[in-house]
């Protein structure tokens, strides 16, 4: 298998990435379809708006799907309107049902297409465990994410307000975080307490990509 995969005509390395995201998009919209046919279909009111709420569930996954595809790697995205895209499509999907209040704010940079994807992978999962376990108790609950530019280092942070078991800290999501983080040449800071947790991703900036903040810091 590795050694088909490795002759394959596939120069930026993620034609099996896109078979996959294509093929997750084709059966989240047959899925949509199908439960919105059964809910017009229906005659018991209960069953309709129960239905109609699945579809809206599946509206939100399919929305953070798209909004995690991987960039053209051949070329420097804007992080800033890729992570906040992400944010916004997480919120409505996650964060919403939970009444979590999400700011996003960004310095201006731009990413190898690749490495703009993990970063919003790392992001995503962050969320994804606020939203799952974090306890806000009396609280209004609030997240954070906050990508800075430092020099030719960049610090990606997303933090709550609510507290976290020692599984979460410990779980395979974080472990795969970690494994995200190496890839990029970088590490992962983790800090969590009663009064809330905070994760930091430091990773430093390729060439093109060290170019591209001089040319933005000069204009």
């Amino acid at each position: 298998m590795t050694n088909h995969i490795a002759s394959l005509p596939n120069p930026d390395g993620s034609l099996l990435l896109r078979e996959l995201n294509h093929r997750v998009n084709n059966e989240l919209a047959s899925t949509i379809c199908a439960i919105s046919a059964k809910a017009v279909r229906s005659d018991d009111v209960a069953v309709k708006a129960a239905l109609l709420d699945v579809v809206e569930l599946l509206h939100g996954c399919a929305d953070v799907h798209k909004a995690l595809r991987m960039p053209h790697p051949g070329h420097l995205t804007d992080a800033a309107r890729y992570l906040q895209h992400l944010c916004f499509s997480v919120t409505k999907y996650r964060l919403d049902r939970r009444s979590i209040r999400l700011l996003c704010s960004a310095d201006d940079l731009r990413l190898e297409g690749e490495r703009c994807w993990k970063l919003g992978l790392i992001v995503s999962e962050l969320l994804t465990n606020v939203a799952r376990h974090a306890r806000f108790d009396d609280r209004h609950p609030e997240a954070k994410v906050k990508l800075r530019l430092t020099g030719n280092v960049a610090r990606c942070s997303v933090s709550d307000n609510g507290s976290a078991s020692d599984l979460v800290v410990r779980g395979r999501g974080l472990a795969i975080v970690g494994e995200l983080a190496s890839s990029l040449g970088g590490c992962i800071y983790a800090s969590c307490a009663a009064e809330g947790s905070s994760f930091l991703l430091t990773f430093p900036l390729t060439e093109s990509e060290q170019g591209a903040a001089g040319a933005t810091h000069m204009s």
